[in-house]
């Protein structure tokens, strides 16, 4: 349906709204773009008064390192390539793996075997194919970028960040299964229920989350340090000691979550009527059943939203996981401090720039695979009629 003239904004208004979102998006993409282009460059290069030495990367590119028209065009369609696979092959993936292996479990296979193909790609065949043919192509194989991984390298093996991005995923894949498996439930019996006490529960769960993290941890700490010692009458000497480890930090990540989870779930099965729980009803399936097979269903955007805000919650935390995690055990965020910690020269910097920009690959990658149920999830409920 076309828009009347009348109502179409004026050329003057477009023009002024589409500058200042452009403007904003700028000034918010402008230090990951940044820091990026900083991590991938020589120190000589990285910290250059002159922003297009930092950019092009000239002394990096002398010492043969960079990309060549030949290879920016390639990785330009390998990226998307890798776009259109994440938006239509995931989804056709996990519609092929759900009647086997349940809807969840289609979703992270799909996504692993998506993720081991962009790591293979990636590290091993565009690599390859680059090396291989540039020696053939004169100017069009010579580097006219600067770029070098070896900071990443150095990060991630050397420093062992791989072993922080295991915590990361333990503590996140944690704190999103609880945090759905019990939000979904309350949130859709607080969304049927007729009692005043659902809204005193509703009530209760807002006052907890407005509650500052420090004193939630404040309340955590000497309960999971003492762990042993409250333990001991029941299980004698075997009690173990909780702190350090990930299992405090994920239960303490979903008590601080949950009301949050429970007030968003609540709101997207407010908006799903109940005559299709009733429906379901009436055709012999259980209050559960109906749950799991009708309702469920409907509100997958929903959920992968809310799983979304669970995931960068454990993600992007670092007062919890930095207090109750050993240095063994912790993720990636409180990870970095160290990295800037024990700076003494240019190219350590450039390394905590790298392990910096390292922890915002997973969560690109979670945007592209889950974009459009996002998008159906925060505007679920926004239209009713």
């Amino acid at each position: 349906m076309t828009q009347s003239r009348a109502l179409r904004p004026s050329l003057s208004l477009r023009l002024f709204g589409f500058s200042f979102l452009g403007f904003w998006c700028l000034i918010a993409a402008f230090p990951i773009f940044w820091i990026t282009v900083m991590s991938l460059k020589d120190p000589i290069d990285a910290f250059s008064s002159n922003p297009l030495t930092v950019i092009f990367g000239d002394a990096t590119r002398f010492t043969g390192l960079g990309l060549s028209p030949f290879g920016m065009a390639v990785i330009g369609l390998a990226f998307y390539f890798a776009l259109r696979v994440a938006r239509r092959s995931v989804l056709a993936w996990t519609a092929a793996l759900e009647p086997k292996s349940g809807r969840i479990n289609g979703w992270i296979v799909a996504i692993l075997a998506f993720a081991v193909m962009c790591a293979v790609a990636s590290l091993l065949i565009l690599p390859a194919v680059i090396g291989l043919v540039n020696p053939w192509l004169g100017a069009l194989g010579r580097p006219i970028l600067g770029l070098t991984a070896e900071h990443y390298i150095s990060v991630w093996i050397d420093g062992e960040f791989y072993r922080n991005f295991i915590n990361s995923m333990i503590v996140t894949s944690g704190v999103v299964a609880i945090s759905l498996s019990v939000g979904t439930l309350a949130g859709f019996g607080l969304a049927r229920s007729r009692m005043k006490i659902a809204f005193w529960i509703l009530i209760a769960a807002l006052v907890f989350r407005a509650l500052p993290h420090s004193v939630l941890v404040a309340g955590y700490l000497p309960v999971f340090v003492n762990s042993s010692d409250i333990l001991r009458p029941l299980l004698g000497e075997a009690a173990p000691t909780y702190y350090g480890k990930p299992l405090p930090v994920i239960f303490a990540l979903v008590a601080i979550n949950q009301p949050f989870t429970i007030w968003m779930l609540r709101s997207f099965f407010a908006s799903i009527p109940s005559d299709l729980d009733e429906a379901a009803r009436v055709d012999g399936c259980t209050y559960f059943q109906a749950f799991r097979l009708v309702i469920i269903p409907v509100m997958w955007p929903g959920v992968v939203t809310t799983g979304l805000f669970s995931f960068l919650l454990g993600y992007n935390d670092f007062l919890v996981t930095s207090l109750l995690l050993d240095a063994q055990n912790q993720t990636m965020v409180p990870a970095i401090t160290s990295f800037f910690n024990r700076e003494t020269t240019s190219t350590d910097q450039v390394q905590a720039v790298a392990a910096a920009v390292s922890i915002t690959a997973p969560l690109f990658f979670l945007v592209m695979v889950f974009q459009k149920q996002i998008v159906s999830g925060l505007t679920a409920g926004a239209v009713k009629g």
